[in-house]
């Protein structure tokens, strides 16, 4: 194993995991899941196994969509120790300029533990009319929309209130929510590369946003587990941990049984009395206090509870109290399977005789929503490139043949979306491309943004002078319809 966070490393079976139970996991999860992107775990404090998946490495920081609001609760309890805060003070308290004329009931009720806890008294999440509305600013946004309910009364994931939890860490601070945590929880864990997205009016969207390591989630983890103390050094007060971590309104019943134990102060409980931050698309950062366990994951999934459930039939099970005796031959089974991890690229050949006829060709692509005016190719033994012309001029994406092939370009995984709450990065992506002949006359192309949990896979089917291309998306919030284009050799 390569050292890549600020943990120990140690054999799984000195921390009373037999090997084979955390190899029996890596498989399931290939097998069953598409897509793990990494995967720490930690037990008593150690690492005990660590992979990633290429095209994704240990320094790729990686979008954590809601694990963010467990970062935003923890500058909250920052604030209450430091007697700037209570949870009990009222949310227009710090809003007096941007409240509504005449202030409902409920949101004049309406107290900062129940932006905490998700029970604001909304009905709808307040997230789309926050983000939607160029007449108000967020904060407004989410101050105008009804609240149906008593509040700390009705759960609902409302990613609105996390900004405004943002939103009050600025108003008390004068500065950004990231700067105010990074002397007192992002450089004490070791974490100096930071981003996190801003709202207009330049206050951390709190409820998503965050791009952080693996690495990083394994450590944010250990310090909860460790009831926040870090190296000695108290971050967190222990009653904050605590309440945070607790199940402080109910929310069952849901779909997924692991989103059925209840809500904490922007924390999931799980079953077996662990608890989790999570975000959209399999960003996990699990806190196991009975098996004085952590577990950090990101992905590009679908569908989330799977993960949990693989945890929970095969590590969970396999942590016993005691040390086990040496395994020499299961460790270096165990290292193997961890190795050389690889998303699965596209099958075929490098070439085909279509290649010859249309390498060094563009087309230009029919009228289409994603504006993109021509799409090009370059075809090698070693792999192809993909050169895509959008508003900001030819993006020439690299792509190899049974490997991943990383580079930078302007053009990125919602270049689709209409979505506000997507962030559009002032530069290039990260992308990472492989490609194949799937047939004589359709070459299959895969991108991978990698600090993103989300692919697209591109059909491109040739036929005379036209061609026709099929972008299926991995993941996403809407609709996941493949979106096809069309064009005619130049």
């Amino acid at each position: 194993m390569t050292h890549h966070s600020p943990f120990p490393r140690s054999t799984p079976e000195a921390q009373g995991i037999p090997s084979a139970a955390i190899g029996a996991f890596i498989e399931a999860a290939e097998r069953d899941i598409d897509a793990l992107h990494s995967v720490i775990l930690l037990r008593h404090g150690r690492v005990v196994a660590e992979t990633w998946w290429e095209p994704y490495r240990p320094a790729d920081r990686h979008m954590l969509f809601s694990l963010s609001k467990s970062f935003t609760s923890s500058a909250i309890g920052m604030l209450v120790a430091e007697g700037r805060l209570s949870i009990d003070d009222p949310v227009l308290g710090f809003f007096p300029d941007d409240a509504p004329p005449d202030p409902s009931e409920g949101l004049r009720a309406m107290r900062v533990r129940h932006l905490l806890s998700m029970s604001t008294g909304h009905a709808v999440d307040t997230t789309v009319p926050m983000t939607t509305d160029p007449r108000r600013t967020w904060v407004r946004g989410v101050l105008a929309q009804p609240v149906e309910y008593a509040p700390g009364t009705h759960f609902l994931y409302n990613s609105g209130a996390t900004y405004l939890l943002s939103a009050i860490v600025q108003r008390l601070t004068g500065g950004r929510m990231i700067d105010y945590l990074r002397p007192r929880l992002f450089a004490p864990l070791g974490i100096a590369e930071l981003r996190w997205d801003t709202s207009p009016q330049g206050i951390d969207t709190g409820g998503w946003g965050l791009w952080l390591t693996t690495a990083d989630i394994a450590a944010f983890g250990q310090l909860y587990l460790q009831r926040g103390l870090w190296q000695g050094r108290r971050l967190l007060p222990e009653g904050w941990v605590a309440e945070a971590t607790a199940r402080q309104i109910a929310n069952d019943p849901a779909p997924n049984i692991d989103w059925a134990q209840g809500y904490g102060y922007q924390f999931w409980r799980c079953r077996h009395h662990a608890y989790r931050g999570d975000g959209a698309f399999g960003q996990f950062c699990v806190v196991m206090p009975d098996q004085d366990a952590v577990l950090a994951v990101t992905a590009g999934l679908r569908e989330m509870q799977p993960v949990l459930d693989l945890v929970w039939a095969h590590l969970l099970p396999a942590m016993g109290a005691a040390a086990l005796p040496d395994d020499p031959s299961g460790a270096a089974t165990l290292a193997a399977t961890l190795g050389g991890r690889q998303l699965p690229t596209p099958a075929g050949a490098a070439l085909s005789p279509t290649a010859a006829r249309v390498s060094g060709r563009r087309f230009a692509l029919d009228e289409n929503p994603q504006r993109l005016a021509a799409i090009g190719f370059d075809f090698a033994a070693d792999g192809a490139v993909l050169a895509i012309e959008n508003a900001q001029g030819e993006q020439r994406i690299a792509c190899g043949h049974g490997r991943w092939s990383r580079g930078e370009a302007h053009f990125g995984p919602y270049d689709n979306s209409d979505r506000p709450a997507a962030p559009r990065q002032p530069g290039a992506w990260k992308v990472a491309a492989s490609g194949a002949w799937a047939d004589e006359t359709t070459y299959v192309a895969k991108l991978w943004w990698h600090e993103t949990p989300f692919a697209r896979t591109f059909t491109c089917r040739f036929a005379g002078e036209r061609l026709t291309v099929e972008m299926v998306p991995n993941a996403g919030f809407g609709p996941l319809d493949p979106i096809r284009l069309a064009g005619t050799i130049i």
